[in-house]
């Protein structure tokens, strides 16, 4: 009889590098194309192309409509964080109040019983007799322990004495963040930006949608160039043109208006799928083979 290749070997009690092969086992990676990369002229929230876009200081550029709900989002949930947080607070102090309570009142039981022999002599209103004045096992006192020690009982088995964890609130940054960088951002630093749309007969005749050019050189921006916006007046150019003109002259070539060079602001972009500008353009995913995946049982189908 033949040796049976390692291909063809579908009986082993464990899975062959071919098997684990076809299944998919271990990273997966695949490069996005461009259908997967946000264009350039595209807000970062809603995904469509922006109306009345915003810029922040680092270069994300949103919807108008869409950042305002956003940083209103952000405040009414600091709100409703800052509320649970001071609720806890609360109850924490009344618990502490409440615990230092009880254990004074054990001291002075526990005074009592020493001064006053085996028995105690309750005289505070809480601690009441039962009917035949007998204290101990039959006393209203101990029947109240029971209650407290069933109440309190932590008994996964029982529905009603389930345990819990508690949850703990933790003070909320009172400061909103940039939905696409994470960073410290208010309403204050967003600047409006201006594209110049390109208008020009040839294109009217061609197309429908909207396509911007650069003021300066007149070249049509892509995902493939990168952009440069002015915080002072909103104006956006190619960056090779902002580095030939604008920096030397501390001008903009649309309006005069002076800028500095912190009013340089980079607009971030997706890229082309294979022009990443710095972006990551590879998917993974890891793919376990074994116990908890519903694949200990599977095997791939053999060759004919």
């Amino acid at each position: 009889m033949p040796q049976r290749h390692s291909k063809n070997n579908n009986d082993l009690a464990f899975f062959t590098y071919e098997e684990k092969r076809r299944l998919g086992y271990g990273t997966q990676k695949e490069r996005l194309g461009k259908d997967s990369i946000k264009p350039f002229d595209a807000c970062s929230l809603c995904l469509k192309p922006f109306i009345d876009p915003m810029s922040c200081q680092k270069g994300h550029v949103f919807c108008k409509e869409c950042i305002l709900e956003c940083l209103l989002a952000q405040k009414k949930d600091i709100q409703r964080r800052l509320t649970a947080h001071a609720t806890q607070q609360k109850q924490e102090k009344e618990e502490e109040e409440e615990r230092s309570v009880l254990q004074k009142a054990k001291e002075l039981e526990a005074f009592d019983q020493q001064n006053h022999g085996a028995v105690p002599q309750y005289s505070d209103r809480n601690y009441n007799r039962d009917k035949n004045g007998f204290h101990g096992a039959n006393s209203v006192r101990v029947t109240s322990y029971e209650e407290e020690a069933l109440r309190t009982m932590k008994a996964f088995w029982l529905p009603s004495a389930t345990p819990d964890a508690p949850v703990k609130v933790d003070a909320p940054s009172t400061s909103t963040v940039c939905p696409e960088g994470n960073e410290k951002l208010k309403l204050k630093t967003l600047f409006s930006i201006y594209f110049t749309e390109d208008n020009s007969e040839q294109k009217k005749s061609k197309s429908l949608d909207k396509t911007y050019i650069c003021p300066s050189c007149k070249v049509t921006l892509t995902n493939t160039m990168s952009l440069v916006a002015l915080s002072s007046c909103g104006h956006v150019f190619c960056k090779k043109c902002a580095d030939r003109f604008m920096a030397v002259d501390k001008v903009c070539l649309v309006c005069n208006k002076g800028c500095k060079e912190r009013n340089r602001v980079n607009l971030g972009k997706g890229g082309t799928g294979f022009a990443g500008h710095g972006d990551h353009l590879e998917a993974k995913d890891f793919k376990h083979l074994g116990s908890g995946s519903g694949l200990g049982l599977v095997r791939p189908a053999t060759k004919t």
